[in-house]
């Protein structure tokens, strides 16, 4: 990836060899003991919610802008964002455990409303009690997902889709991939499934999608 594409936020994901990678850093983050599991997972890849009725159509993306706070008004979410970047093996860094209510933005993606996909990670639990995202498999294809961006504006994105992704079996592509192209996307992840206690991680990952629906224009008073 250019420079040119990291300022701008034009550049695509990770391709090959880093794609799967960027894909399984994502994986690991339970902790040592946990408060509770995430949404329920049945076989490979379970669907949380479908899309009921007609959805919005999508807007134009819009220029590229980074995030700063995110919203799930229908579970309850809302929390700061934070830049972060990819560890030594390749994978997203998410934020520390003592910020587990601050999301993860992955900064070398696209930024939320421009063309691209753009990913916010955050975690479901600690070791005593539940994270940002522990609410995030109740959400439902329909609802709205609001992120204040830092050129005082707030992209309003529509949930087409809520997954469950087993770790043993997953398609990087698909996850991570556009729903259509030239589209301005949003992924939410955390984690989902069982925890295992013996390899100290969780079965699989929520997985929100979302496309960009509406927009509202920073307000300069006066």
């Amino acid at each position: 990836m250019s420079d040119t594409d990291r300022r701008t936020g034009s550049g695509r994901l990770l391709t090959g060899a880093a794609f799967a990678a960027l894909l399984l850093g994502l994986w690991g983050w339970g902790p040592d003991s946990v408060v509770g599991t995430s949404g329920p997972m049945t076989g490979d890849i379970a669907a949380v919610g479908r899309p009921v009725g007609e959805r919005p159509v999508a807007r134009d993306p819009l220029e590229p802008a980074d995030p700063r706070r995110v919203d799930v008004p229908s579970v309850g979410i809302g929390a700061p964002v934070v830049s972060r970047g990819l560890d030594v093996t390749g994978a997203v860094e998410p934020p520390p455990y003592e910020e587990s209510g601050t999301v993860g933005w992955y900064e070398g993606g696209a930024r939320p409303g421009a063309t691209g996909t753009a990913l916010l990670v955050g975690h479901v639990d600690t070791r005593t009690e539940p994270a940002v995202f522990y609410d995030l498999s109740a959400a439902r294809p329909g609802e709205k997902v609001r992120v204040t961006r830092s050129d005082g504006s707030v992209a309003e994105f529509t949930i087409d889709d809520v997954r469950v992704y087993s770790r043993e079996k997953f398609d990087a592509r698909k996850v991570y991939g556009p729903h259509e192209p030239d589209r301005a996307e949003l992924r939410l992840i955390t984690c989902g499934g069982t925890f295992d206690r013996e390899r100290r991680t969780y079965t699989a990952n929520v997985v929100v999608s979302a496309y960009l629906t509406d927009v509202e224009e920073a307000r300069h008073d006066g």
